[in-house]
């Protein structure tokens, strides 16, 4: 029972900023993509201001 505790609590989790920054990387196809990729999160993509 606890681990399925455990697992649901993991699925509510939310991501931090800096693993969606690595999946939106880990998606890229291509050396070309993962360049324009890293250009966006430099720009700031995924670090929106509140």
């Amino acid at each position: 029972m606890l681990k399925q505790i455990r697992n649901f609590t993991r699925a509510l989790r939310i991501p931090t900023t800096a693993e969606r920054e690595m999946a939106y990387l880990n998606g890229a196809v291509d050396r070309v993509d993962l360049e324009y990729r890293q250009r966006q999160i430099d720009r700031g993509l995924f670090r929106m201001p509140y």
